[in-house]
């Protein structure tokens, strides 16, 4: 046996044990995924990816206040303080005068039918369901790395990202005004009817029972509704319509009077609209279009190309699909240009004796 033959033996087990180490290796690395130590690593980088994106996305709009006109653009009639307060106060006294002595008795009277129906429906405009949809989703994409995706793919992301931040504001701030407003004022709700009247407040009464004014329900709904309308202008009149259906299931439960209903609507379509114009003065989202008010930055076409984008995307395969439609398109354009100076050349080629037309 020569030299060579022994090293190369001797050489093999060598090879085995590195190769067996890195199996040891690699198993030791997959069980420690599953103990707690592997866990809170995994964790620590959700957190640490987590802040790095919510650094991004503050300093992002910090930057925007530069877009801000600067002369003041003043607010047009019917979205200023005094306009909505002078129109709180005339349908509210309204409401309290006309309809809300007649409609509880007449409530009373409706077959059970009615109630049963309005009763499956109102609890739509419950806000924990949109607060939860919207705020995981927020906090979940903050957590993923934006870097591993496509540019196409990253501003889908950050325009679902800005409008579910929207709702999710309009609709929190808007019940936290009305909760606040509940408890202060204390309004007897319609159980109360025949003991108190329907026009009985007690001041700090920090009671359920004396929490009618304003009906958080339609403040909810009215928020909700006015961003979708927003955000879908198309769609504005369905909205309207099953928006009004939604705040009008609170009379019908005899859970508030109108005027209860008529404040809480006018409270989350104030809230709404003075956020988007916010928004809009600094193009986030939204911008101020001459003689159509406050319109989004995505259209129809952009919603449509977003949700393509995103539904084709899985966390698994998301970010090799995009790199490789990205390659691809690169190569077609690349493609694209070759010929488009193939046939610049050609056109700009001496035509020869060889080129010349042959005639009939």
């Amino acid at each position: 046996m020569t030299q060579s033959e022994g090293n190369s033996q001797t050489s093999e087990p060598g090879e085995m044990s590195v190769s067996s180490k890195d199996g040891e290796a690699s198993g030791a690395d997959n069980r420690d995924m599953d103990t707690p130590r592997g866990f809170k690593a995994t964790w620590s980088a959700i957190k640490q990816q987590w802040r790095l994106n919510a650094l991004k996305v503050k300093e992002n709009y910090q930057h925007r206040n530069h877009r801000k006109p600067q002369i003041k653009d003043n607010l047009p009639p019917g979205h200023r303080p005094q306009d909505i307060l002078a129109a709180l106060i005339l349908t509210v006294g309204i409401a309290i005068i006309a309809l809300d002595i007649p409609t509880y008795p007449w409530i009373r009277q409706l077959p059970n039918e009615y109630k049963w129906f309005f009763g499956a429906i109102t609890d739509v405009g419950k806000s924990h369901w949109i607060l939860w949809s919207t705020g995981l989703f927020m906090l979940g994409i903050l957590t993923v790395d934006w870097s591993k995706f496509s540019f196409r793919l990253r501003m889908s992301l950050v325009i679902l990202w800005t409008y579910a931040g929207f709702i999710f504001f309009v609709v929190a701030s808007s019940g936290i005004i009305a909760l606040i407003f509940k408890w202060v004022l204390g309004r007897a709700r319609p159980r109360y009817y025949e003991e108190l009247g329907p026009v009985f407040f007690d001041l700090f009464k920090f009671h359920p029972h004396f929490t009618s004014f304003p009906s958080g329900h339609s403040t909810t709904v009215a928020a909700l509704c006015t961003a979708l309308c927003l955000l879908f202008p198309s769609w504005l009149w369905f909205i309207v319509v099953v928006g009004f259906w939604l705040v009008f299931s609170r009379i019908m439960v005899s859970a508030h009077y109108p005027s209860d209903v008529i404040a809480g609507t006018l409270l989350g379509i104030t809230v709404t609209l003075w956020t988007a114009r916010y928004l809009a003065v600094r193009r986030v989202g939204f911008k101020l279009a001459p003689g159509r008010g406050i319109i989004p930055l995505a259209n129809g076409v952009s919603g449509v190309i977003c949700l393509r984008r995103i539904l084709g995307w899985s966390p698994k395969t998301g970010a090799v699909s995009v790199d490789r439609s990205e390659a691809d398109e690169s190569k077609l354009d690349t493609e694209r240009i070759g010929v488009n100076q193939a046939d610049n050349s050609s056109a700009n080629k001496p035509q020869t004796s060889t080129d010349k037309p042959k005639t009939a």
